[in-house]
């Protein structure tokens, strides 16, 4: 699939890419799955300048690789980052581009939980496209390092969503939720994503949403 995708595809899109120094950018760039995007340290650790990684970035965004989750803001919030979160629309391509060799070790790696978070966007993201419905997601993060995985916006109401590979969940969680109620912004129900068996509800205005059931 990589050797056809580099070979055809990104060529069609630019022929001036050398397919050796593209294959070492994208396991880079997948290993910043689920993370606030950093230009500049991706360019260092590739050996590229900063103009070609944002164009690299761009084919693959272009061809359908990755994509981006943008954060939150609106003038009540004035503290907030403005830096996107990197995905991949598929989950198994990143695993292995970051090598792993089997899935139980992938399961206790340094990468599950990144990787838990790219699937779960993903699903979130094919159950309103299946709808035929464009979600409005964000993320949140602020300077105070508060932060929220998934703002899901409906109807002008704020769903605030925390992703966990656990499947113990606890309130603390989303005591980063607080941020959004405390700004006096519209927020209903929202929940952790996790890997509970059994769907429930730490409160009155939080769910426990197995990953499963997306």
């Amino acid at each position: 699939y990589l050797q056809t995708y580099i070979g055809r595809d990104v060529r069609d899109i630019s022929s001036r890419i050398d397919a050796l120094d593209f294959m070492r950018f994208i396991r880079a760039v997948a290993c910043r799955c689920s993370q606030m995007l950093n230009v500049h340290d991706l360019a260092r650790d590739v050996g590229i300048g900063d103009a070609v990684a944002r164009s690299w970035l761009g084919v693959l965004e272009k061809s359908d690789v990755i994509y981006y989750l943008h954060p939150y803001a609106n003038n009540v919030l004035k503290r907030t980052v403005k830096t996107p979160k990197l995905y991949f629309f598929d989950t198994g391509l990143v695993a292995f581009l970051t090598r792993w060799s089997s899935a139980a070790t992938l399961e206790s790696g340094a990468m599950s939980g990144a990787l838990f978070e790219n699937y779960v966007i993903n699903e979130i993201r094919k159950s309103y496209s299946a709808a035929g419905v464009e979600p409005l997601l964000y993320y949140y993060r602020d300077r105070d390092k508060s932060e929220i995985d998934v703002i899901l916006e409906r109807d002008g109401t704020l769903h605030p969503l925390e992703i966990k590979k656990t499947a113990t969940p606890r309130l603390r969680m989303v005591s980063g939720f607080r941020v959004l109620s405390n700004a006096g912004l519209p927020v209903a129900t929202g929940g952790i994503i996790c890997s509970a068996v059994e769907a429930g509800a730490l409160d009155g205005k939080t769910l426990i949403i197995p990953a499963w059931a997306l």
